[in-house]
């Protein structure tokens, strides 16, 4: 079997990597790899291939910049020139950023069976371009590999048959688990002249967020309240650094006592980072999934999450706006012994990429009848 596995944007490539490896030990499959260059910075990009031992890809289309549609238009034209190349017998798409819809769209225009992982996942929030990624892709897949009960729910309310399902864990902890002994060993918490449990990870990237002064404003508060109270390690995505820049706040924030201001960080250094914080506070997807597994408390400027599980059994919480004072209040109530309880949610095992491997592992036949019967 010959499965095109997609890679775009850096959280797609902490999921591929265990299904790379999986399907590595599968006997008769092809495993090639597609990066569509949606993240083309290097800190972005580059560096998580390396610590995840990805190999180079099997092809890259270096997308590169650009509007939303425009990237769409490019990743398809583009990729349809390597399906009709390569003839792949599946298609495997990840998560949901703009290069996990426009793969899946191409393949099922040429009768090419998908698999999406995580799929299920929904916030309720159409304004966010991720919800319709991920809600187009689910309508547009053959299988569906599932995270949390909250996906299983989200598929059947919107009609999709329970036999193109299955609920295998996430991906993302098989990369976390894998990894966090060599992560531990880097020991970034110690380079940097940090005490484990003593400093607190901020990470902001959402347009809603960061694409505005207000906002900003209000983040560049957050990080020096904060810093009264402990150590604030802030690695700054190339989006809000250069909006700080845009609005003239970079050097107020450069100039406060207590914070670090870091590049984005590489895979082993940023879970090195967090497994040892005291608290989290971020606007991120993925981070909410890998902190409810670390249990360690994380805020998230949200008004809804994809991510139930991690609000509901984890260490996750919501704030609605970034409003300084109400994140202070959440940080004195954690770093007080307040903080959320969680607890692991099931699959969270570091299996997911070997129970979606056995899936695609049924003989040929077996397999086009998994497909037929879900179609």
């Amino acid at each position: 079997m010959k499965i095109l596995n997609i890679v775009g944007a850096r959280p797609n490539f902490m999921k591929v990597a265990p299904l790379h490896r999986a399907f590595g030990r599968q006997p008769g499959f092809q495993s090639l790899i597609v990066h569509t260059g949606q993240h083309y910075d290097a800190r972005m990009s580059d560096v998580f291939f390396g610590q995840l031992e990805l190999p180079a890809p099997d092809y890259y289309l270096g997308i590169g910049g650009g509007t939303q549609t425009r990237q769409t238009a490019d990743i398809m034209l583009r990729f349809e020139e390597i399906m009709t190349a390569e003839r792949p017998d599946l298609v495997l798409v990840v998560g949901d950023v703009t290069s996990t819809v426009a793969c899946a769209l191409v393949a099922v225009r040429l009768g090419v069976p998908v698999a999406h992982v995580e799929a299920g996942l929904r916030s309720g929030d159409r304004r966010m371009p991720e919800e319709i990624n991920r809600i187009m892709t689910d309508h547009l897949a053959d299988l569906l590999f599932v995270t949390e009960q909250a996906g299983l729910d989200n598929l059947r309310r919107e009609g999709i048959d329970d036999a193109r399902v299955r609920f295998v864990g996430n991906v993302m902890i098989d990369s976390l688990l894998h990894y966090q002994i060599k992560a531990n060993e880097l020991n970034t918490v110690g380079a940097l002249g940090l005490t484990p449990g003593q400093y607190v990870i901020m990470t902001m990237h959402r347009p809603a967020n960061v694409d505005h002064e207000a906002g900003l404003r209000n983040i560049v508060r957050i990080a020096e309240d904060t810093a009264r109270r402990k150590t604030v390690v802030f690695p700054i995505h190339p989006r809000t650094q250069a909006n700080l820049v845009r609005f003239g706040l970079m050097d107020r924030l450069d100039s406060l006592a207590n914070i670090h201001l870091l590049e984005p960080q590489g895979y082993l250094e940023f879970l090195n980072l967090m497994e040892h914080a005291a608290i989290v506070i971020t606007d991120s997807g993925g981070i909410q999934e890998e902190t409810t597994f670390l249990q360690v408390p994380c805020l998230t400027f949200r008004d809804s999450t994809e991510r139930p599980v991690t609000v509901e059994l984890g260490t996750n919480q919501l704030l609605a706006d970034l409003n300084p004072a109400t994140v202070q209040q959440h940080v004195a109530d954690i770093l007080s012994g307040r903080s959320k309880p969680g607890v692991i949610p099931p699959l969270w095992d570091g299996k997911a990429a070997e129970r979606i491997a056995d899936v695609l592992s049924l003989s040929r036949k077996s397999f086009d009848t998994v497909l037929a019967g879900a179609a």
